[in-house]
């Protein structure tokens, strides 16, 4: 009677895990992050948002339905935006070096670090060139919008623009990382909301509180996306699995 070995290469495996189609051994696990980088990844969006909207309630002549957030760079108390929007690239780029981190040698470890950073430096460009007045603020600026952009008004739109779509496409490419990893909920999250910004962004000709919501939305689910990526979920082993069809 003859016996079968079993390759080499396969014989010390465990007998499930030979089952496993190659593809699902490919994709690596998550990998620890740096607690600091990882809670400034995840504080950036809060942060903003908690600043802009304290202000707007309280200081003269600001209605969230006319005016956006940018604007309160403006007047005597305008560092206090400006040093918001400093705060915050500082913190969605040390998000980028944690996120760079944690997707390492995994799909999106490439570009996501990359777009990541590139929205973090359109908040240092936002909060060095300000916004222009207008609609009423600061108080005593006459009602109507600016016909026209100052230098520094331009550059702080066009850094906003690129920055934002920096981040619809880090969402994207995010997208793909989650899905490898079988993660579909925050595939799907990830897929969806580069649509809810665009949206909000392109409803801002009809009042700025759609700007606001859309750009809030993209910054709160950047920190949902860097909570996950800094402490992420059990990843279901392909042995694991393999062991429970076995069953």
């Amino acid at each position: 009677m003859s016996q079968t070995l079993d390759p080499p290469a396969t014989r010390d495996m465990p007998s499930a895990t030979r089952d496993v189609p190659p593809a699902a051994l490919d994709v690596p696990p998550a990998r620890p992050v740096p607690r600091l980088a990882s809670a400034a990844g995840v504080a950036a969006g809060p942060l903003f948002l908690a600043a802009g909207l304290t202000q707007g309630l309280t200081r003269d002549g600001f209605d969230f339905t006319r005016n956006a957030l940018s604007q309160l760079s403006l007047g005597p108390l305008g560092w206090i935006q400006v040093t918001a929007f400093l705060l915050t690239g500082l913190l969605v780029i040390g998000g980028a070096v944690a996120t760079r981190q944690a997707l390492r040698d995994a799909p999106g470890g490439t570009w996501v670090p990359r777009l990541l950073g590139a929205f973090g430096v359109s908040f240092l460009l936002a909060g060095v060139f300000r916004a222009d007045p207008g609609a009423g603020f600061p108080a005593g600026t006459p009602e109507g919008r600016a016909t026209s952009l100052s230098g520094h008004g331009a550059i702080h739109m066009l850094a906003g623009s690129v920055g934002y779509l920096a981040l619809c496409a880090a969402f994207l490419v995010l997208a793909r990382h989650f899905a490898a990893h079988r993660q579909r909920g925050w595939a799907l999250v990830a897929r969806l909301l580069p649509a809810g910004v665009l949206a909000g962004f392109a409803a801002s000709a009809v009042t700025a509180a759609a700007f606001t919501a859309g750009a809030g939305l993209g910054l709160l689910g950047l920190s949902a996306v860097a909570t996950r990526l800094a402490f992420p979920a059990r990843q279901q082993r392909p042995c694991s699995a393999a062991r429970g069809t076995a069953r």
